[in-house]
């Protein structure tokens, strides 16, 4: 009987030691915790970058930072700061560059939190910047499969983060959204946003957060994929709603009931075989006080209605403003900017929301300028049209029916049966590249441009009416093939050139514009001070006066741009910092027509991609850049067919020029094919047909091309490379 007594009190006591210690060690554990949430003053610690939707909503209370893509939910890209000014602008200089270790285009919009810029490059690699210093604090590469950059219509780029509540979410080009933790770059997660993984799908454009909802889009539609937008859970990752842009099969219930209102508007075809487009590749804004996402909608695909829907119809939701419930996806209102598009006139530019007296009342608005070429002002509560002003060359249409909302189309210019120059291009009067807006002088500056497309159907579609699908390719339904051949048919085609306009939304007047050679250039920032910032294609980083135009100070950084800049504040210091680097659409040559243009900073001393800050009296020097040496050495001797050339001219337009420009006249994001070196003529058909250099980007193409095509194109290129190298001979003597 004692033993069991002693033997249950020896048990009680190793219980309560072992109680005791288990309480003390968790004593311990939360006084170690919690004294790395407080700081030296008794403080709470804040996780870096804890942005959150107060922060972002209130973002007016912190002008010092730039906390989401464009500033605050209203994508403006109007900054309050004023150290920085009309009379101090004089001293602002560079305070620092960091090397991108990029020849491709940089089209990121940073974020800055906790004296720390996130920011992303080419392949979707992660950056986090010191922003006082340009010291790397950490990087992150996705490690996206080289062989994926075959499906990116316009390089290899991504438009930036988004940071929330200490972590940083980035899309990849390959569908994945990733979480990073803010102060180390560890990866936390990743998920797939793609419904078909090995479609053509990609993502370059920037996530934005609203609710603990990640919401992201997708490209690809010129290769024939359906258009989506998807609202991701951020602590999770799960998939919360999601909403197709283009009805899908007809034979198949209808994914939600907008798809039902969409399938009436599309007629005959089998558009869904080849995917329909509608891909919402860029903009994406969050209202707050409506709980609203707004969505911008792209092309379709083919671009021509006649052979995706040749029974016509207005083929929703393509090129339109979608508002969307954030935290169910249902859809409120749409306006589609151009009914049946057959222009590749995408309504995926910036959008901004503003409130602005119209017509005698406090209007709440949506503005864009999407392709088209028209600037539409939209009640963003209801949808309802308020202005639509020409803010670009425009003879697809002469004017916007008010009554109607739907642009009236000019006949003269219907290219189905003839074929067309046509303003704007494909390339849009405005594309991508951002745009911003001054409230108080009540004007939008919008990087315009003049370039048209030579619109023709092909003749495929002229003997038999419809075309053949080609997987992993452009499926326009155009000559784009024949694109030189056309361009020189008409020497009546405008060059292409560019400018920058301060316009008026609510009269349509354009206040000042300053005209550029190079029709492809930078977003722009405006400030409280009156300046409003631009880089641009000839390598120059300009500020103007927002009222005038004037032009107040300049940099020649020696590199074309196309991001925008941003601007902060550290240490009492005013910054303003942007990304240098171009390429993407002005990839397929100097210009749209594939003729050289001298104004192109990046042709001239390369594309080095880099990340410039500049401050007053900033003590940091640039160095200065030298001319690329562009002479064409000699050719091997081939003997070549005039069959051989032409078909090689044709498969070179369909298959090549998108990344080695146009008349093997290349962007400067991509080799010029022309300046190929021995090595590269010997492993020609390996490299194109075999693929030997697919872990680099440049994929095979032996899933669309026959050994004979591959060699019918070496043979063009070479041929065009001679004749170009006699006429430098030529000019150089």
């Amino acid at each position: 009987m004692k033993l069991r007594t002693y033997l249950f009190l020896f048990i009680v006591i190793l219980l309560g030691i072992y109680l005791f210690l288990e309480q003390n060690l968790e004593i311990n554990e939360n006084e170690n915790a919690i004294s790395e949430q407080i700081d030296s003053n008794g403080k709470e610690k804040l996780k870096i970058a804890n942005i959150t939707q107060k922060r972002i909503i209130n973002a007016n209370d912190e002008p010092n930072l730039w906390l989401s893509h464009g500033r605050n939910y209203e994508e403006q890209r109007y900054s309050p700061l004023t150290q920085i000014n009309k009379e101090s602008i004089k001293d602002l200089e560079l305070a620092w560059a960091f090397d991108m270790n990029s020849t491709r285009a940089l089209e990121s919009t940073p974020i800055v939190d906790d004296g720390i810029m996130f920011l992303t490059s080419e392949w979707s690699i992660v950056y986090a910047i010191d922003a006082k210093t340009g010291e790397e604090v950490w990087y992150y590469d996705p490690d996206v499969p080289k062989d994926w950059g075959r499906k990116a219509c316009c390089d290899v780029v991504n438009r930036g983060v988004a940071v929330w509540k200490g972590y940083v979410f980035s899309a990849t080009l390959d569908g994945r959204i990733i979480k990073l933790d803010a102060e180390t770059g560890e990866l936390i997660w990743e998920i797939n946003t793609l419904i078909d993984p090995d479609g053509d799908y990609t993502i370059t454009g920037a996530p934005r957060i609203a609710n603990d909802l990640i919401f992201i889009g997708n490209g690809g539609a010129e290769y024939g994929v359906r258009g989506y937008v998807s609202a991701f859970n951020t602590e999770t990752g799960k998939l919360v709603w999601r909403f197709y842009t283009v009805p899908g099969n007809p034979s198949l219930p209808f994914e939600h009931p907008e798809m039902e209102i969409a399938a009436e508007t599309w007629k005959g075809g089998e558009w869904w075989k080849i995917g329909g487009g509608g891909t919402v590749w860029n903009s994406i804004v969050y209202d707050p006080e409506f709980n609203q996402v707004y969505i911008g909608v792209g092309n379709g695909s083919p671009w021509t209605r006649v052979i995706r829907s040749p029974g016509g119809g207005d083929n929703l939701f393509l090129s339109s403003m979608v508002a969307l419930d954030a935290d169910t996806g249902k859809m409120n209102w749409y306006y589609q900017t151009t009914p049946g598009d057959n222009w590749d006139y995408t309504a995926v530019q910036d959008m901004m929301l503003a409130e602005m007296e119209i017509d005698g009342k406090q209007r709440k608005v949506i503005m864009q300028a999407p392709k088209n070429g028209f600037f539409y002002v939209l009640d963003r509560k209801t949808g309802e049209l308020l202005r639509a002003h020409k803010y670009a060359v425009v003879n697809w249409a002469t004017h916007v029916d008010m009554e109607t909302g739907r642009p009236v189309e000019n006949k003269e210019k219907d290219y189905l049966e003839e074929k067309q120059w046509i303003l704007p291009g494909a390339l849009g009067g405005h594309n991508w590249q951002a745009m911003s807006y001054d409230p108080d002088l009540g004007l939008v500056y919008i990087p315009t441009q003049i370039a048209p497309t030579i619109y023709k159907m092909t003749e495929e579609w002229q003997k038999t009416g419809k075309i053949k699908y080609k997987p992993n390719s452009w499926n326009t339904g155009l000559e784009l093939g024949k694109y030189l051949n056309l361009a020189l048919a008409m020497p009546e085609v405008p060059i292409p050139t560019g400018s920058l306009q301060a316009f008026d939304p609510l009269t349509g007047e354009k206040r000042w514009e300053v005209n550029y050679p190079q029709h492809w250039n930078g977003g722009t920032l405006s400030t409280k001070a009156g300046l409003t910032f631009q880089g641009n294609g000839m390598g120059f980083f300009n500020a103007y006066d927002s009222s005038s135009g004037d032009l107040l100070w300049s940099k020649d950084i020696q590199t074309s741009m196309l991001a925008p800049p941003i601007t902060f504040v550290i240490d009492d210091e005013q910054y303003i910092a942007i990304l240098a680097g171009t390429g993407g659409g002005n990839n397929h040559g100097g210009d749209t027509l594939g003729f050289h243009t001298e104004h192109l900073a990046s042709l001239k001393y390369g594309n080095s991609g880099r990340l410039l800050a500049f401050k007053l009296n900033g003590e940091a020097k640039l160095p200065r850049l030298d001319l690329l040496n562009k002479s064409i050495p000699e050719q091997p001797e081939l003997t070549s067919s005039e069959f051989q050339i032409n078909r090689g001219l044709e498969l070179y337009g369909e298959y090549c020029a998108f990344c080695h420009g146009t008349a093997v006249r290349a962007g400067p994001a991509l080799p010029d094919l022309r300046m190929m070196n021995n090595n590269s003529h010997e492993l020609f058909k390996d490299i194109v047909y075999d693929g030997i250099l697919k872990d680099n980007g440049m994929s095979s193409f032996s899933d669309v091309l026959s050994e004979n095509d591959v060699e019918s194109i070496y043979h063009y290129i070479v041929n065009t490379a001679k004749i170009d190298r006699q006429v430098q001979l030529e000019q150089n003597n």
